[in-house]
């Protein structure tokens, strides 16, 4: 498994992040700019997956190496965000070993599947196994941004595209399969930690209401987009100042 260490802060911050085409350990400038809200109150730890990743992975079993990675890292009362799948795993980390987790940030995820995410996972399956590289990258990037930021941005594709030799489909079909084993809904009562949820009402591969399930089960603190969808995370410019002020209160 990967981590990507950055920061120079007292405190610990553990990002659990999404499903990527690439390993985080290609992705950690970008990375560490994009969370650099952080850097100067938390040392940041971002872990990615088992790679290879066994086949039938689940997403509690990502949760369980996550658990032995911050266990070998000392990184107990940490406090957690966990964006789309990485937030299904967080869930299960926080239920399963509780005091890994002090405080923990939901973004644009879900407790259990749900039709639109059947779809995407289906779709991104079938594109992935077939090798279809640019086909997976145009679905993902509909289903994930904003109309406005493809506007802006959709002209890259085609560069984006031109690496999709370097990236292991294999890897990206087992764990895009996984996010369908995601359940830690009916478990939920079971989290003891303060917990945030920010999510997107305009989300294409889970939908807004599954953000708004996990907050109605949990009685918690939520903040949809209502204008953003399954980016919302990358998109928001407040997305990192409304969880490090979540991260924050006493």
């Amino acid at each position: 498994m990967d981590c990507v260490r950055f920061g120079a802060g007292s405190r610990t911050m553990v990002l659990i992040p999404g499903l990527r085409l690439r390993p985080i350990r290609e992705m950690a400038y970008a990375m560490g700019r994009m969370y650099r809200r952080f850097a100067a109150e938390y040392t940041v730890y971002i872990l990615d997956r088992l790679d290879p990743a066994p086949a039938g992975y689940t997403v509690r079993a990502m949760a369980a190496d996550t658990a032995e990675a911050m266990d070998s890292l000392g990184l107990a009362g940490a406090d957690v965000l966990g964006v789309s799948q990485g937030g299904m795993i967080a869930l299960d980390l926080a239920l399963d070993r509780p005091e890994l987790v002090g405080k923990l940030a939901l973004a644009v995820t879900a407790a259990r599947p749900n039709d639109a995410l059947r779809q995407a996972v289906g779709r991104w399956e079938a594109l992935a196994k077939a090798g279809d590289y640019d086909g997976l990258v145009a679905d993902v990037m509909e289903r994930m941004y904003s109309e406005e930021y493809l506007r802006r941005f959709g002209r890259l594709l085609p560069l984006v595209s031109r690496a999709g030799d370097r990236v292991d489909l294999e890897r990206f079909a087992v764990l895009t399969r996984a996010c369908l084993t995601c359940g830690a809904y009916d478990r939920l009562e079971g989290l003891r930690c303060p917990v945030l949820v920010l999510g997107g009402r305009r989300d294409k591969v889970l939908t807004g209401a599954a953000s708004e399930e996990i907050a109605a089960k949990l009685g918690c603190e939520i903040y949809m987009y209502d204008e953003l969808g399954h980016s919302a995370y990358e998109e928001a410019r407040d997305f990192n100042d409304r969880v490090a002020a979540f991260f924050d209160e006493k």
